[in-house]
């Protein structure tokens, strides 16, 4: 009889320090995600500060330099920025990095393709999809028509009014290489975080 109560109390003793290590491992679990979350956030909210700032000290400098316009050009090389895109439905205003890295992505949109805003050529733009409302998460919300403003470094508008919004593979390259030769094309690129496709918002200057 004594075997059995104390088998049973074991029993229960197990039980009861199974469930306190549960306990222990679910509490762990929710203060590492939470961890988590605040990590990513402030990331987040650290890289558009750095956006910001580099918009900032960028119209500065355009605003106060006096050098020529062939001076200012030749600074735009691939450690410098393309100029600045403006989507005003979306309230996007942001520089273009020159060139395209995961880095500088986390930044601010980047220029992979294309040369000269001025030739009759595509301009792609790549940005990242945080599904919020920062960077290029909102751009398959243009409409036909909708306007995209680009500025070059020395402060010149072009326009563009958007003409297609499809989604590809991401091993689809026709967005990029395939464009009317005759018409200066902008093509902006970003993830559709739910399938993994790309969203690609096609415009044109007019």
């Amino acid at each position: 009889m004594n075997q059995i109560l104390c088998t049973k109390r074991k029993h229960r003793k197990n039980i009861k320090n199974f469930y306190k290590f549960q306990f222990i491992l679910s509490l762990f679990l929710i203060i590492i995600s939470i961890i988590t979350i605040i990590v990513y956030i402030y990331s987040l909210n650290n890289k558009q500060k750095i956006s910001n700032s580099l918009i900032s000290n960028y119209n500065i400098y355009r605003l106060y330099s006096n050098q020529a316009n062939e001076e200012l050009n030749s600074t735009t090389d691939d450690n410098n920025l393309f100029g600045i895109i403006e989507i005003p439905k979306l309230n996007i205003y942001y520089p273009i990095f020159s060139k395209t890295t995961e880095e500088l992505l986390k930044i601010s949109p980047c220029k992979f393709y294309g040369d000269s805003l001025d030739s009759y050529e595509n301009i792609c733009i790549a940005g990242h999809n945080y599904n919020n409302s920062l960077f290029f998460s909102n751009i398959n919300t243009l409409n036909f028509n909708d306007k995209i403003f680009i500025y070059n470094n020395i402060g010149k508008k072009y326009i563009y009014y958007v003409y297609n919004i499809y989604e590809v593979k991401p091993s689809d390259l026709s967005p990029i290489l395939n464009f009317n030769k005759k018409s200066k094309e902008l093509t902006l690129i970003t993830c559709n975080n739910l399938n993994n496709n790309r969203i690609i918002v096609k415009s044109k200057q007019e």
